[in-house]
């Protein structure tokens, strides 16, 4: 459950295919398309946890390049609205991370997952087109127990669908943990975003790898 500090303040297509190794001397895009949750409001950019990521998968190997694209307070309609632009460059990778200012706006869950739905369809249209992983996120419990519950199910329904990989929720182990978040109780610190990238990279690791 998302930590009650926040309340304060078609035909589904088939998964996309593993990405095609670049050409030597290229790396392939991973979009992190984010709130200020991935943009890491508050710290150096080079503490946010795509970049961490970027550490791992040089340390890996692997021909690949983290683009943040975290935008402090964005709902989904505005990820929705800017998906064209960033996917102007293809994108070997699309990490979808988007929700947790619809939540602390009470917005309707089916707009996000509307939204959401959008953004996997455009990325779809690519040629060819990214792999997906979408990032799951919880509405603050002030909502209520039936808006909460029906903003949970946004995500592993979306995901069923589309036939996606999904982390549960951004937060985990990170939520309402006082040394992991900022003064504010919403914004990782330092340490918070590196339990984030251990997160995300359980996930992202075997589909850069071509084993998910």
């Amino acid at each position: 459950m998302l930590v009650a500090a926040l309340a304060c303040n078609g035909d589904p297509a088939p998964r996309a295919a593993v990405p095609p190794p670049a050409p030597p001397g290229e790396r392939g895009r991973i979009v992190f398309l984010g709130t200020s949750l991935t943009a890491g409001l508050g710290l150096d950019p080079s503490q946010a946890y795509p970049e961490l990521l970027q550490r791992s998968i040089d340390s890996a190997g692997l021909p690949f390049v983290t683009v943040n694209a975290g935008v402090s307070g964005e709902t989904s309609a505005g990820a929705r609205h800017r998906i064209d632009w960033l996917l102007s460059q293809p994108a070997s990778v699309l990490v979808i991370e988007t929700g947790a200012n619809d939540g602390l706006r009470g917005l309707d869950p089916d707009s996000l997952e509307a939204n959401i739905q959008a953004i996997i369809d455009r990325a779809r249209r690519q040629s060819p087109p990214p792999r997906i992983l979408l990032v799951g996120m919880e509405a603050p419990p002030n909502l209520g127990l039936q808006y909460v519950r029906r903003f949970r199910g946004v995500y592993p329904e979306l995901a069923k669908r589309n036939d996606l990989p999904l982390v549960p929720f951004l937060l985990d182990g990170v939520a309402g943990v006082d040394s992991l978040n900022q003064a504010d109780m919403t914004h990782p610190t330092a340490a918070g975003q590196r339990r984030i990238a251990q997160t995300i990279w359980k996930a992202l690791e075997p589909m850069l790898r071509g084993k998910a």
